[in-house]
């Protein structure tokens, strides 16, 4: 979904918009490649582009939570929410990618898969 007139913002930039124990799972993610820590920052991610107003609660949702029925995201939160992840993690995502998108989990997934055919390893221990 990269941009031409697109400016990327720097991964210290992106963290300091997350929260410390989500700063720390990156950091964590990195050395260790554990499943845990990445989710940690993908909800991170997710709270940080949940649609203004929303009353959600980002730790009760279960993954099958809808990201836009349940968690109210829209084409410009949905935006917002992949140029942040691959601006974090150096991937790319196609705009027909996101069709398949409708989870928690489907996103979890997605970003697990994206990372692996980047030559990143994600540990489920």
């Amino acid at each position: 979904m990269e941009s031409a007139d697109r400016t990327s913002p720097s991964v210290d930039e992106l963290l300091k918009g997350l929260p410390a124990d989500a700063r720390e799972a990156y950091g964590c993610f990195l050395k260790t490649g554990q499943a845990a820590d990445l989710d940690t920052v993908i909800h991170a991610g997710i709270s940080l582009y949940l649609p203004a107003g929303s009353a959600v609660d980002l730790s009760t949702m279960p993954d099958d939570a809808a990201l836009i029925d349940d968690l109210g995201f829209d084409s410009l939160a949905m935006t917002e929410l992949v140029f942040f992840t691959e601006d974090l993690f150096g991937i790319t995502i196609e705009d027909e990618e996101l069709l398949g998108l409708r989870t928690l989990k489907d996103l979890k997934r997605f970003v697990r898969a994206k990372l692996h055919q980047a030559g990143i390893a994600v540990n489920q221990t």
